[in-house]
């Protein structure tokens, strides 16, 4: 530290004598300016006014100290002591605040501080006011001078604490607009200075801060991030000074300036009914922080990016939720969509205040909601009381009037009561009213005593209203996120809220199970339980509450789940509608128009679960008492096959299997053989669809009992019915007939075909018959060839079939076939003629021909209407080809006349679908045909 110097009193200038007076005056009020300076303002008087023994003090400092004791001693040892007049006092202080050296500003502004303490204390309220317009317009406002700014901070925060707690609030809007618009200047150190100035400003004021408190938090969004450190660290120190106010003032201060000067605390009233003494407050006058207009401002500065925003927003989220008086979980809604994003930031630790936030706010709508169920419940337990209370004192009083009837009408007979005696009936009937009037009057006060019980109890959290449907709409939307830790959350408030408030979840299930349903099937193993827990809790809401749900639309997001890659989902999806349709089945189908199509789109899937459950859903439909359903699923699955090419090639015979291994096979094959007889636009696919018909019922061993049943003719309802249809395939058509041992029926739809169009295809069908009657199927028709006499009609068919059959290994089979039972029917056919020329079998025989001609006119007669359905669909048929002729059709290509094809032997393995007299030979088959021939190979 530098010596003093005492000879240099004699060389000081007439400036330095001033500014030594001036600081001696500083010296005089020392005391005053240590209680008013701050964290901020007090290095100036570390610098110039402590003694030498801090041992933390700087170089610099030590130099500057030493400094100012010396002048006090050169000024002391002088005996100068120069007194300054208020003008020379108020240039000093313009002078100071416009100095770019800090120390001097601080000078200037304890001068300033000591100002306006002694215009309060004179009673010149209006110079402040003229002090703080020249702060505002000269300074803080100056804003292409950067020491005015910084002077004019200074200078404002100096007023602010010379003014005191009792008299800042009626200057502070004043002195907070020019420091709050200091915060938007680039500068960095204006920016420092405004956090310095604010400090100062909210610890004399207090809870009057908080009148602008939305201006501040906005100013702290930014200042938290600011590039430069110190603004930064600076924000930090005035956040928690802001922070403390809050905590301390926000839910109860009211405004200085807001109290009208006549208020009165509180006034008593004396209540009429009971006349006890009660206290009246008068209207609650308005708080200086509110809650709903810092709402919109939060919410708006949430979806900030910034990691340390986010941390500040999460820390004030926090803060203001621990205050009870302000319900900030009342606004969760507001902010829970942006906090939730929060879980996704890239820094770890606003990732880890907000997962441990938002569960501290679960935790909260959890104890409210039990809170409401324990008020409930006593409420419930009240009313009960009260009900008891009010019944005893019915009972009372009637029990009373029974008494006392019962007294009068003994006095009427004995008629010889005495005046004692009337003295003490009357005596015991007071006293009894008496009685019965205490007891009422006992009932009446216990009932009160009840409901002023009720009344009076009042728990925190009661009456805090919770926007669940808001909240649970916002989580929703945020289950689908990438990010594994926001679903996590997500799916443990949709579990608790479900718990919590079931009916609000009813709105929102369609759009909650389109989410849920596709991450059910998540690699993430606590994920996939949560999934698969919520949406069990669900099935169990929806079970329960089937007459509020919206049915189409679940429904209809259900359905769209069929085209997931995930099996799981597939499967969750199917366990829902067959829940549905339990729960109700009429209103399912009701509502459900197009789930017929994609449930049968569902039997194309790969896998056997799905299948499996498909059908046992289409099962349940189908086995409705209402034939309408059942015959709507048929209209959909024919409409799926002609609009799904793919789907009828390669599925439409595994479908028709498998539905019928579900469900009534004769059922199915009578409907769809009525829908397809309907079909007027597309024949060809009505022949394609009846020769996948006829396969699997000859093969198929799903059709087992319908193919026995009918082999053995106990359904003729159903042979008709399918004749009418299969009409459009001839060659399927003659495969019903011989399977039905309708061997006339049958020679006479092979004598007509050669009146109609004879395609590849045809011949195609006619191969593949031959394979069919050497399968076990055709037994009977074999064994049918051993009798001649009896089914000569059957031998005409097969021998017609063989002449209709080019050179194939198919014509050999038949031609094999026919000549292995040629010999035996020889040798029967000779006998009959033997028995005939002796006359006894002519006879028999005549006596027999007659008997079958009698029981057959009926099936004769069936037979030429039946014949009239075959020529009028063939007619039909024919006339559809001409008029598609130019057209490429598929599965029916006409054999070009002239054409080789007809002349060569067919090959079934080899046999094309589509052929030109270039193309033949090289011509696939179509696929349903070839995956039958297979499956042929196989049976055989």
């Amino acid at each position: 530290m530098s010596d003093i110097d005492m000879n240099s009193v004699q060389n000081l200038d007439e400036n330095s004598k001033k500014e030594v007076a001036n600081f001696i005056q500083q010296q005089t009020s020392k005391a005053k300016i240590q209680n008013s300076v701050t964290n901020f303002t007090d290095m100036c008087f570390k610098k110039c006014v402590t003694t030498v023994n801090d041992a933390n003090l700087d170089r610099n400092e030590e130099e500057c100290l030493g400094n100012c004791l010396n002048r006090i001693e050169q000024v002391a040892n002088a005996g100068i002591l120069v007194i300054l007049t208020p003008d020379e006092v108020d240039k000093s202080i313009k002078r100071g605040l416009n100095d770019r050296i800090y120390d001097k500003r601080k000078t200037a502004a304890l001068q300033l501080e000591r100002v306006v303490k002694e215009c309060m204390s004179n009673g010149e309220m209006d110079k402040i006011d003229l002090i703080i317009k020249e702060l505002r317009s000269n300074y803080a406002y100056a804003v292409h001078q950067p020491n005015a700014r910084y002077g004019g901070l200074i200078g404002l925060a100096a007023v602010a604490i010379a003014l005191g707690q009792s008299e800042v609030p009626k200057y502070l809007e004043g002195i907070m607009h020019p420091v709050l618009a200091c915060f938007g200047d680039q500068d960095p150190m204006v920016r420092y200075f405004a956090c310095e100035a604010l400090y100062n400003i909210a610890k004399v004021s207090k809870g009057e801060i908080l009148i602008y408190f939305n201006e501040i938090f906005d100013v702290l969004c930014k200042l938290v991030a600011d590039p430069e450190m110190s603004v930064k660290n600076a924000a930090d120190i005035l956040d928690r000074l802001i922070k403390d106010i809050v905590s301390e003032k926000a839910a109860t201060y009211v405004p200085v300036l807001s109290i009208p000067p006549d208020t009165s605390p509180s006034a008593t009233m004396v209540d009429p009914r009971t006349g006890k003494t009660l206290q009246v407050y008068q209207q609650q006058l308005p708080k200086a922080f509110s809650l709903s207009k810092f709402i919109p401002l939060l919410k708006e500065r949430m979806f900030a990016t910034n990691p340390y925003t986010r941390m500040f927003l999460v820390s004030w989220l926090r803060l203001l939720d621990s205050i009870p008086d302000l319900e900030m979980i009342s606004y969760l809604a507001s902010f829970l969509d942006p906090l939730i994003s929060y879980l996704s930031s890239s820094l770890e630790d606003v990732r880890v205040v907000t997962e441990n936030f938002l569960k501290l706010l679960l935790h909260e709508i959890k104890g409210i909601y039990e809170i409401k169920d324990l008020v409930k419940r006593k409420e419930g337990r009240d009313s009960e009381r009260k009900e008891a209370a009010k019944g005893e004192v019915d009972s009372a009083k009637v029990e009373n009037r029974d008494d006392e009837a019962h007294r009068k009408d003994g006095n009427d007979v004995s008629g010889k009561n005495t005046d004692s005696g009337d003295k003490n009936g009357d005596s015991n009937e007071e006293e009894s009213s008496n009685k019965s009037r205490d007891e009422d009057r006992g009932s009446a006060n216990n009932t009160e005593g009840i409901e002023v019980e009720k009344d009076g109890l009042y728990i925190p959290g009661q009456d805090v209203e919770i926007d669940c449907p808001k909240i649970i709409d916002i989580l929703i939307n945020n289950l689908d996120s990438s990010e594994e830790t926001i679903q996590l959350m997500v799916l443990e408030w949709l579990r608790t809220l479900l718990e919590l408030s079931p009916q609000s979840f009813i709105i929102f299930m369609p759009k909650l199970l389109s989410v849920l349903l596709t991450i059910i099937s998540h690699n993430n193993f606590q994920l996939q339980n949560l999934t698969l827990e919520l949406n069990t809790k669900l099935m169990g809401l929806a079970s329960s509450e089937e007459d509020k749900i919206n049915y189409p639309m679940i429904v209809n997001q259900l359905s769209l789940q069929f085209v997931n890659d995930n099996e799981s989902t597939r499967l969750a999806a199917l366990d829902w509608l067959i829940m549905l349709h339990d729960n109700s089945p009429n209103k399912f189908l009701e509502h459900s128009d197009n789930i017929f199509v994609m449930l049968l789109k569902a039997l194309n899937d790969s896998s056997e679960k799905v299948i499996d459950k498909d059908l046992e859903l289409l099962s349940k439909i189908s086995n409705q008492s209402d034939d309408k359903y059942f015959q709507s699923f048929m209209v959909d699955l024919v409409d799926l096959f002609k609009k799904d090419r793919k789907i009828l090639d390669s599925k439409a015979d595994f479908i028709i299997r498998t539905i019928c291994k579900s469900l009534d096979s004769e059922r199915v094959y009578k409907t769809i053989s009525k829908v397809l007889s309907k079909e007027e636009d597309n024949l060809n696919f009505v022949s394609i669809v009846i020769q996948i018909l006829n396969n699997n019922l000859i093969i198929a061993p799903e059709l087992q009992h319908l193919r026995h049943k009918l082999i053995r003719g106990e359904s003729e309802d159903l042979f008709v019915d399918l004749f009418s249809c299969w009409s459009l395939n001839s060659p399927s058509l003659l495969c019903l007939t011989l399977l039905t041992s309708k061997y006339k029926l049958s020679w006479e739809i092979v004598s007509k075909m050669v009146n109609y169009d004879i395609s590849l295809n045809f011949l195609v069908q006619l191969d593949l018959i031959i394979q069919l009657l050497e399968s076990p199927v055709f037994a009977k028709l074999r064994l049918d060839l051993l009798n001649p006499r009896r089914n000569m009609y059957l031998y005409q068919c097969l021998y017609g079939l063989l002449m209709l059959l080019p050179q194939s290994k198919s014509f050999k089979v038949l031609q094999n076939r026919l000549e292995a039972v040629t010999p035996m029917a020889s040798l029967q056919l000779q006998a009959e003629k033997s028995s005939k020329d002796k006359g006894k079998a002519g006879k028999h025989y005549n006596n027999s021909s007659s008997n079958l001609s009698i029981v057959g006119k009926a099936e004769d007669d069936l037979n030429e209407k039946l014949l009239q359905v075959f020529d009028s669909s063939q007619n039909r048929l024919d006339e559809y080809k001409q008029n598609n002729e130019n057209k490429q059709q598929p599965g029916a290509a006409v054999i070009p006349q002239g054409s080789e094809s007809v002349d060569t032997p067919i090959d079934f393995q080899q046999t094309p679908t589509h052929t030109s007299p270039s193309t033949n030979e090289n011509a696939k088959k179509p696929s349903y045909i070839a995956k039958l021939s297979e499956r042929l190979g196989r049976n055989m």
